[in-house]
């Protein structure tokens, strides 16, 4: 099968996101994708213990060791293209690159947002302070989002959402947690899958599944 797709995943943390993909990789549920490298913004990243775990070639490019985020994105540039990346993964990574990474991989970098797209997202809103926002505003439904990257945060062509119920007794925790398990995990493999086997069109900053 010549047209395997290559899938690098770019984390920063512990890699709950990464173990879902690895996981659906082992059940053969990521489609002609295969994950062939994993790059981590830190050195201590426990998702590149995850990696190593499963036998999956792992680089580190650490953000502190650049002066700023333009040659931050130019070094990670470089990294995908040498690493013949055909779809580029966010699974809790947390620097936002800028448009000379996105220009290099047009409609072929996604990302898994912890609520739904429109809602909680853009600048700040990361990790728990998504969920604290969402309580806040006493949202009955939340959920999660999986996008095409582009360079204005979170605003690129939605691929797949999924609804989690909001609990009364709720902590921004509790919600993180119930959002990971029955959205975040499910719906970024289903996105991989699809792109991996050609089956999103993006027209007009919409995608539609073939």
């Amino acid at each position: 099968m010549n047209n395997t797709k290559n899938i690098v995943v770019l984390v920063s943390g512990g890699g709950t996101n990464l173990q879902a993909l690895i996981d659906a990789q082992s059940r053969g549920e990521l489609g002609n994708g295969k994950i062939t490298c994993v790059v981590s913004s830190k050195a201590d990243a426990y998702a590149l213990v995850r990696a190593k775990e499963s036998g999956i070639k792992s680089r580190t490019l650490i953000r502190k060791d650049y002066d700023d985020i333009a040659s931050y994105s130019r070094a990670m540039r470089d990294i995908l293209l040498e690493e013949k990346a055909d779809l580029v993964v966010y699974a809790g990574f947390m620097t936002i690159l800028d448009e000379s990474v996105c220009d290099a991989f047009p409609n072929k970098m996604i990302n898994v947002h912890p609520a739904l797209i429109p809602s909680f997202c853009g600048k700040g809103y990361y990790g728990l302070h998504v969920h604290e926002e969402a309580l806040k505003k006493g949202v009955k439904i939340s959920g999660a989002t999986v996008h095409f990257i582009t360079a204005e945060c979170d605003a690129g062509p939605i691929i797949l959402q999924k609804s989690v119920e909001v609990m009364e007794n709720d902590t921004p925790e509790t919600l993180q947690k119930r959002i990971m398990e029955q959205a975040e995990w499910k719906i970024l493999p289903k996105a991989v899958q699809l792109f991996c086997d050609e089956k999103i069109v993006v027209e007009n900053g919409k995608t539609y599944i073939k």
